[in-house]
């Protein structure tokens, strides 16, 4: 009997390409690193090239089978399976201002339109490997409408449509530091003016392109930061306070947080990583 894909979308290896592709023009025209530039070209290139569909490569060995061709290095491997899997790709959508966590959320079982706002706008989390941090260390507990069975039924969802993706081990994360570090150079560059904008789909009734994005590195560390644009930051007028941050390693996965300033309690008027608020206590001495 013929074994049935494990992939949901079968896409031909060119519009694979071209989608790779695609991120390297955006993240040119933002003024990314030409290193990260050159990789997803080179990537395109190889996999317009490749004889076999790249959909067969990830469904006979998973991403590590991705990971194993020339030129395909975990970030870009991930991608590819988004692709496979879904027929989109979450990155560009990001880098041109038109991604819906709310609709990604969605597509995880028991979580409904109502759910997925809330848990957007509560949580200011945007990607499903944050959705799955928050349902373990106990902040999507806290969301109305989560109760226990419900919490459960999610953390297996994501658990099942993550594994494939999932690190052997846990990834890395960077410094508080570092982070308050990429956050200064973010706002002090807005302020300025000096970065591209973005045009963002929603809260945007005229279209205008409004919301900076940067790309910097430390060190081996590849960050995107745009300021955040959630029903919540509008509401309360902190959409030039809180600073998203998706940030990765070389080669490992994609990961988030969000720096806002902190209004109560002793780490009020600093700059805080939402989530370790400890370890900003313990930088500021406070």
């Amino acid at each position: 009997m013929e074994q049935k894909s494990n992939t949901a979308f079968e896409p031909e290896n060119t519009f694979v390409a071209e989608k790779l592709n695609e991120v390297a023009d955006l993240l040119e025209q933002q003024h990314a690193s030409m290193f990260r530039v050159k990789a997803y070209r080179e990537a395109a290139e190889y996999l317009a090239s490749l004889p076999r569909p790249v959909a067969d490569t990830l469904e006979l060995g998973g991403v590590k089978a991705l990971v194993a061709l020339p030129n395909i290095g975990s970030s870009i491997a991930s991608a590819v399976q988004e692709l496979c899997e879904t027929g989109t790709l979450s990155l560009v959508e990001r880098l041109r201002g038109s991604f819906d966590p709310e609709a990604l959320f969605q597509t995880v079982p028991m979580i409904g339109p109502k759910l997925a706002e809330a848990i957007h706008d509560e949580l200011q989390i945007e990607t499903l490997e944050a959705l799955e941090a928050a349902a373990y260390d106990g902040r999507l507990a806290k969301v109305q409408g989560v109760g226990s069975r419900r919490l459960s039924a999610i953390r297996h969802s994501l658990s099942q449509m993550l594994s494939r993706r999932r690190p052997k081990t846990s990834s890395p994360i960077p410094s508080v530091a570092t982070l308050l570090d990429v956050d200064r150079e973010y706002r002090e560059r807005a302020i300025i003016g000096d970065m591209p904008l973005i045009t963002p789909r929603r809260f945007n009734p005229t279209g205008t392109a409004r919301i900076p994005i940067l790309h910097t590195d430390r060190e081996d560390w590849h960050f995107t930061v745009l300021f955040s644009n959630t029903p919540l930051a509008h509401k309360l007028n902190r959409t030039k306070d809180w600073v998203v941050m998706f940030f990765q390693k070389t080669n490992a996965p994609e990961q988030q947080c969000t720096v806002v300033t902190e209004r109560h309690g002793p780490l009020s008027g600093f700059r805080v990583v939402r989530g370790r608020e400890k370890e900003c206590a313990e930088l500021y001495k406070v």
